[in-house]
């Protein structure tokens, strides 16, 4: 017997309402929108005493937790994330500096000495000033925070946890930490798992058997076995962008941006050169941050996103959001 639907109204979108002229057209999917419709029978005339059939779906809006929020991926990955829409709990290692010229120099000197400028936690103070709508910053440590606080209601989880010290710091920071963090957020019915981890650079095997790279691979075989169908990997190569460390600003894209067109540009005659051991310290293109940061948006909101992903992936994950 046929029937007819006919749509009556309208709906409400996670910031912003939608003109209903434009439903028809909007394919966003950082928006969720409901209809409802009304059933009659053939030949029967739809009027307004028709009794409509309730067939709304209040589809949850995003909420994610990003682990070590504040640092450098992190903190544009929250930045991203809010700009869309999304709420985001940002859950952070505090490290008190403070805000003098010289504590800021010998911070960046110990930054480029001992660190090499990898990604830390700690808290700018634009985090500080809390200055991004539905960011709701917290402090605290994977090992010892109470995840009823984090972890209730969020529907994905990204970590960019992880750092360089003595082997047993690596395997802890970069191993031990993802796993509990894992573990927590399969334990709390989370959907998905986002995890930063990094490039191999073509490294040989004697290298990347060191603790750092090691604690990284634990934490990928850790996400990919407890979210085999929605756990996401990025291996980006260096990442550039403007890193806030203290009062100063390090310029990184002044480097990476164009380091990466040069890359991507003679590619193709640099690609016999792969088989080099240690090579792609060279030749692998380097990252952005704020691409980095879109490529996870495209895998909060994507669920057919999910498994490894290297540098050319981020960047096409990355396209797809800038659209």
């Amino acid at each position: 017997m046929a029937t007819s639907f006919s749509c009556y109204g309208a709906v409400s979108t996670l910031r912003t309402p939608i003109p209903l002229s434009r439903l028809s057209t909007f394919r966003s999917p950082f928006y969720k929108f409901r209809v409802k419709c009304s059933r009659a029978e053939a030949g029967v005339v739809d009027d307004s005493r028709s009794a409509p059939i309730d067939v709304v779906a209040d589809v949850k809006s995003e909420r994610v937790v990003v682990l070590g929020g504040s640092g450098f991926v992190g903190s544009a990955i929250c930045k991203a994330a809010v700009s869309k829409g999304i709420e985001v709990i940002s859950l952070s290692r505090i490290v008190v500096i403070e805000n003098t010229i010289f504590s800021s120099i010998v911070f960046l000197l110990f930054s480029f000495i001992i660190f090499g400028l990898k990604s830390k936690t700690f808290i700018t103070s634009q985090h500080g000033s809390n200055k991004f709508q539905s960011l709701d910053c917290n402090a605290g440590d994977v090992f010892y925070v109470n995840w009823d606080e984090v972890l209730t209601g969020a529907t994905a989880v990204v970590s960019t946890i992880g750092g360089v010290g003595s082997e047993e710091q690596m395997l802890r920071i970069n191993g031990e930490a993802n796993v509990v963090a894992v573990n927590a957020a399969k334990e709390y019915g989370v959907p998905k798992f986002i995890l930063i981890s990094v490039h191999d650079y073509n490294l040989p095997s004697f290298l990347l058997s060191s603790a750092y790279f090691t604690g990284k691979r634990k934490a990928e075989s850790e996400v990919l076995s407890k979210y085999p169908n929605s756990g996401v990997v990025l291996r980006p190569a260096f990442i550039y962008g403007k890193r806030k460390v203290g009062d100063f600003e390090i310029p990184l894209d002044l480097i990476g941006e164009p380091a990466e067109r040069i890359l991507r540009a003679i590619e193709n005659f640099t690609k016999p050169l792969s088989s080099i051991p240690a090579s792609d310290l060279l030749l692998a293109p380097p990252v952005s941050v704020d691409d980095l940061a879109l490529a996870v948006l495209n895998a909060v909101v994507d669920d057919d996103f999910f498994g490894i992903f290297t540098i050319e992936q981020i960047k096409e994950a990355a396209a797809k959001v800038k659209v």
